[in-house]
């Protein structure tokens, strides 16, 4: 119809499960027309790439921004790529790892260049007249291309250089700048590291010749570059020097403060004395005295005669000629003398190749090499365009097979719901306590986990899994939704299958309490009850037991032991105080008549509630019976039963999945017969033979016969003291 809205073009099919209306992508056009779809539909937005069962390649593909989580964008950007690349978009649904080259839309540029790759990749493989490629023959070519010297990547290893000074020279660029490694793993170069390098070595080439070009930039020849560090190294010392004696000679009485004084002596020996400690070298370099030169020989602070001798050979005697001081002129001289070559050593380029040497630097420099070295990154990048479309041809194969499955885990949750297969979550399969449990997630900190989870209310148990002789572990979150709580507890054992059905061996490390069943929430107020009176029974029989023991104890004390002497009259003082210690421990007989009090207080309280319960039914009709006992199971029940029912309906799977790092969209219910499928029960297989005889069965004994007599006597005594039975005889 005209001015029909183009999102309304297509017909959107959707299920209802989980509570909630969940889209079919069925065919390529539900593809194709994803775009189109409200994102309020979708049952998630984003998941992380890793901890989830699906091919991770194809997800590092579809997620291009490489963070780890597959969003919503990302997936549209993928699906309209490879509708794009396809003449028919039903191709994408259902199919396998092979491609028909006749699938490839080459209408399209890109997948005019995909199809010629694929026809290269088979020709490569000797396949020529092949109609389809798989990503097996993809993955082939790839590996073969990646372990040559040029695959494409614009980084080139030393090896792929044919002659000795290229390969030399690479080797150079990796030891300065560091190495780039390659598709193959090997360390190589690029253009980026090759043009900074010979750029380096120029400057570093045109800064020399400045030297060559000035004598006075390198007086010392080769080792103008050590004087001038020397020279530097003591410059603050002689200037310290050379300034305390014209101070002296300018004022004698300076001398005394100048001049070091015999308390700073004192405090260097008040310790083991080292010549090149710190508060030595602190010191004058020499004496002080008016007008005196510096010595180059005695005379020097011992911290500083090593460098001073070094100064006289490399810097004195070549600049001035030997002599044993040096005068104040002369060391303004020296200075003069190298000030051209210090200026210029500042100038000096930054550059890592200098440990290189000058002369090696130079010949690089003035060398074609990098122009050789370039040729080479230029042939390998020559192969880009063949290494990028051969990965095309793989993505689009990872596309084709995966794409649909994925948004079936993604803008749908159909492979949960539907048990038509394992959703991505699921992590394997976790058996414990006669039980397994489907619904396991793979989760990293189990504390931070159950902050979020809880909110779930499902029963959790998070589970420590170890391989035996592996060292690979992991910790699962195992959602419990059928049968009861009563022999799942912190430490038991059990087995985990994951999806490639390797067994693990599982420990419970946490637990999140939640009800599992509406018949636990049920028979949990008599199981409380019946604990509560077997802890009460053992409390009396303990206490019991204890009294017995300390009265036989005492009397076996009192028989056995030693006549008792005679006991002196008791004084004033001691008649009103006696040291505990005199005292044997007596039986405390109130304080154990005060427990057997309490209890048996106890246990009449519960006889003679369970008796006027029992009085209240026999005083109603026989019709009315079977009403008060249904009644007295709803007060008991009752509350138990409604809390568990409420959180039964209300469990949600998004918490634990928002946990893993999922964007849940939407309430994802697990009801109770939804929940009863993802947990199954131990049962005996059909049709299969029962033996009901144990040999090591205890003996029976008849109970029934004894409890059955027990209520009739009841019943008769109840009838006989309320007067019923005369009330019958006298109407008989």
């Amino acid at each position: 119809m005209a001015g029909t809205d183009e999102r309304d073009a297509h017909v959107w099919r959707f299920f209802r499960a989980g509570g909630f209306d969940q889209v079919r992508i069925d065919t390529g056009a539900d593809i194709a027309a994803l775009a189109r779809l409200d994102q309020k539909l979708w049952v998630a937005l984003a998941c992380p790439t890793r901890g989830v069962e699906f091919d991770a390649r194809t997800l590092d593909l579809i997620d291009t921004d490489g963070d780890g989580r597959i969003r919503a964008p990302e997936l549209l950007a993928a699906a309209a790529w490879a509708v794009g690349l396809l003449r028919r978009p039903d191709d994408l649904v259902g199919a396998g790892a092979t491609l028909p080259l006749a699938a490839i839309n080459d209408a399209a540029p890109e997948g005019t260049t995909v199809l010629a790759s694929a026809r290269t990749i088979l020709r490569m493989l000797e396949r020529p007249d092949a109609a389809a490629i798989s990503l097996q023959d993809t993955l082939d070519i790839e590996t073969a291309l990646n372990h040559t010297d040029f695959n494409g990547d614009g980084i080139v290893p030393a090896a792929a250089a044919e002659d000795e000074a290229t390969r030399t020279a690479m080797a150079d660029i990796i030891d300065c700048l560091g190495a780039e490694t390659d598709r193959s793993g090997r360390p190589g170069v690029s253009q980026d590291k090759v043009d900074r390098f010979f750029a380096a070595a120029d400057a570093y080439a045109r800064w020399w010749s400045e030297a060559e070009s000035d004598p006075a930039l390198l007086p010392l020849d080769a080792d103008t570059a050590a004087a001038a560090a020397l020279v530097r190294k003591l410059r603050p010392k002689l200037d310290d020097y050379f300034a305390r004696c014209r101070i002296v000679e300018f004022d004698p009485r300076a001398l005394d403060a100048l001049d070091p004084a015999l308390p700073a002596y004192a405090a260097i020996a008040a310790q083991t004395v080292v010549a090149d400690e710190a508060e030595i070298a602190a010191l004058p370099i020499a004496r002080i005295a008016a007008g005196k030169p510096l010595p180059l020989g005695d005379g020097i602070n011992p911290a500083w005669a090593e460098a001073i001798a070094a100064f006289g050979r490399l810097v004195v005697t070549p600049l001035l000629g030997a002599r044993a001081s040096l005068e104040e002129a002369e060391w303004r001289t020296i200075e003069a003398r190298l000030a051209a070559h210090e200026a210029w050593a500042e100038r000096k380029p930054p550059t890592a190749l200098e440990k290189l040497g000058p002369d090696r630097i130079r010949a690089l420099a003035g060398s074609a090499l990098a122009s050789s070295i370039g040729a080479l990154i230029a042939r390998d990048k020559a192969l880009e365009p063949e290494m990028t479309a051969i990965a095309a041809v793989e993505k689009l194969i990872r596309f084709r097979r995966d794409l649909a499955p994925l948004l079936n885990n993604f803008v749908s949750f159909r492979d949960f719901y539907t048990r038509s297969g394992k959703a991505l979550f699921q992590a394997g399969t976790l058996y414990l306590d006669g039980r397994s449990c489907e619904l396991c997630v793979t989760v990293d900190d189990e504390t931070r986990h159950a902050q979020l989870a809880t909110l779930s209310r499902i029963y959790l148990a998070y589970c420590r899994c170890t391989r035996r002789g592996a060292a690979e572990k992991m910790t699962i979150a195992a959602a419990f939704t059928a049968g009861d709580s009563d022999n799942l507890l912190v430490g038991r054992n059990g087995v985990f299958y994951d999806r490639k059905g390797r067994d693990w061996d599982a420990t419970i490390v946490k637990i999140i309490e939640h009800p599992i069943s509406i018949r636990q929430a049920f028979w949990l107020p008599y199981k409380q009850f019946a604990r509560a009176v077997s802890d009460l029974v053992q409390k009396f029989a303990a206490a019991r037991a204890s009294a017995t023991s300390t009265g036989m104890t005492q009397t076996l004390t009192r028989i056995g032991g030693p006549a008792p002497a005679p006991a002196p009259a008791p004084t004033a003082a001691a008649a009103t105080q006696e040291p505990p210690a005199a005292r044997e421990p007596a039986f405390d007989a109130a304080r154990f008549a005060g427990i057997f009090a309490a209890i048996g207080l106890a246990i009449g309280a519960i006889g003679t509630a369970v008796a006027s319960i029992v009085t209240g039914l026999l005083r109603l009709a026989w019709w009315q019976m079977p009403l008060a006992l249904l009644g007295i199971a709803l007060v008991v029940s009752g509350p138990s039963v409604l809390i568990a029912a409420l959180k039964l309906r209300n469990r949600n799977l998004g918490p634990i999945l928002d946990a893993c790092g999922w964007a849940v969209n939407a309430r994802l219910r697990i009801n109770i017969p939804f929940g009863t499928a993802l947990t199954l029960l131990a049962k005996l297989p059909e049709r299969a033979e029962r033996s009901f005889t144990d040999p090591y069965a205890e003996k029976k004994r008849p109970w029934r016969l004894y409890l059955g007599a027990a209520v009739v006597v009841a019943i008769g005594v109840a009838l006989w003291w309320f007067g019923f039975i005369a009330d019958w005889i006298g109407r008989w």
